[in-house]
């Protein structure tokens, strides 16, 4: 029993959200059974920078980004569902990666 996992990620869980809805739904038009979407531990970095160059050592700014990531794993997909699910389009900022055990 082949599986793919699909790991759909991104900075905005709503924009994440709706397209792992658009590969559930392309799942259940091609009638393949999956799992998910399934919410993964959203991962933070922060990166600490300082102000001023020269002087001023003590102040210091701070930014943090964070992605946020989905999971939807596909039991026995067919070549052709692969297929579509490469070539969705996706809005902005988002991203898929695929993963066959």
């Amino acid at each position: 029993m082949a599986k793919t996992q699909i790991k759909v990620f991104g900075f905005d869980h709503k924009v994440v959200d709706e397209a792992a809805k658009k590969l559930v739904s392309l799942a259940v038009a091609t009638k393949n059974k999956f799992v998910g979407p399934i919410p993964m531990p959203t991962k933070r970095e922060e990166v600490t920078i300082l102000r001023s160059v020269h002087v001023n050592k003590k102040s210091r700014e701070q930014f943090e980004s964070r992605t946020h990531q989905r999971l939807v794993v596909l039991e026995n997909p067919s070549s052709e569902l692969l297929d579509k699910l490469k070539r969705l389009e996706l809005p902005a900022g988002v991203g898929l990666k695929f993963k066959e055990k």
